[in-house]
């Protein structure tokens, strides 16, 4: 199925550039149509740094939507902003997918008021996947999309998370945990103790409480949450890795032996920083919209573009979007 993604080029800190790059890198690497949205002049002007591959195309919108924008005003008075033209675009069929790397809850609000809630999921939630020392990583839902949630909001979370860690990611069965203060069933607050009960109950892969010094372990799959909850770590594990990665480069300049042996280890290095590169992970699934919307990085540079084309078109080949309607029935918390 050759997926027609929209992408959002006004949209993050370095548009149109590396969105520009990212979209002609992505046509390059697979054969799809990608349509790019925003103000045509500019797109032009990158186009004529990075080329035009077969199967890319332009459709104007000139405004565009700040990041410090209220969210869903900006939606409802930008109409001619690039994030509104490409969901719209979506929703009418013309293109399969959208992917932004602007505003999250104006990504958020325009999925909702133009594609619509799918039908049993009462609150979509933002996926964020994260590395592992096991190296398959994890799926958090919800990264920051709700706040305040039902246990039954939370059993939806972890239906849309086990049907997109094993379609997506080839995962077989996989292993959800329900994030808390301890492992205890009896832990948590009494959100986290009704939804216990709720994924206990399922037929789903619960393995019980998580708590979050496991998740880069490996131990599960799929995680759950609140967005407050979630967001939380979502930023804390941004800001754990830029430390990290800014530490290590601090000690290993001290000495010319440190310097020698970080020559030495360059190769391992850069391994590293490809397997917790956010850029290597695309873009977060907004799951529970009634189409295909993927969230990337505001900062994203053009691989994260070209990731986030690259889990766009693995959504609509996968028909995810169809299988959450199918299944979400059975699961027995919908609407």
């Amino acid at each position: 199925m050759v997926a027609r993604v929209v992408v959002d080029a006004m949209g993050g800190d370095n548009a149109p550039s590396a969105v520009v790059q990212g979209a002609v890198a992505a046509l390059r690497e697979d054969g799809s149509e990608i349509i790019l949205v925003g103000q045509e002049q500019r797109i032009e002007e990158e186009l004529k740094r990075w080329g035009k591959p077969a199967g890319l195309t332009a459709v104007p919108a000139e405004e565009v939507i700040a990041p410090e924008e209220p969210p869903v005003a900006a939606i409802r008075h930008k109409k001619n902003s690039s994030m509104a033209v490409g969901l719209n675009l979506v929703k009418r069929g013309v293109g399969d997918a959208f992917v932004s790397a602007g505003s999250t809850g104006a990504l958020m609000a325009g999925s909702l008021f133009l594609l619509g809630r799918i039908a049993g999921i009462d609150r979509p939630a933002l996926g964020a996947l994260f590395p592992t020392g096991s190296g398959r990583g994890y799926l958090l839902l919800d990264g920051g999309a709700n706040t305040s949630l039902r246990p039954e909001n939370l059993l939806q979370y972890a239906f849309m998370g086990s049907l997109y860690v094993e379609q997506v990611l080839g995962v077989s069965r996989p292993r959800i945990g329900l994030l808390n203060v301890g492992t205890e069933e009896n832990k948590g607050n009494d959100l986290t103790r009704a939804a216990y009960r709720l994924l206990a109950k399922s037929d789903l892969n619960f393995t019980g409480n998580i708590e979050a010094r496991d998740l880069p372990e490996g131990k599960v799959d799929v995680v759950v949450c609140d967005g407050f909850v979630g967001n939380v770590v979502v930023k804390l594990m941004e800001g754990t890795l830029v430390t990290l990665f800014s530490l290590l480069k601090e000690e290993v300049g001290r000495t010319w032996l440190d310097r020698l042996g970080a020559v030495l280890l360059m190769p391992a290095f850069r391994r590293l920083k490809k397997r917790i590169d956010y850029a290597e992970y695309g873009g977060a699934p907004f799951l529970g919209v009634d189409g295909v919307a993927i969230k990337c990085h505001g900062s994203s540079d053009y691989r994260a573009i070209k990731n986030g084309i690259r889990v766009a078109r693995e959504l609509v080949r996968t028909e995810i979007v169809d299988k959450i309607k199918q299944g979400i029935t059975q699961v027995g918390v919908g609407e």
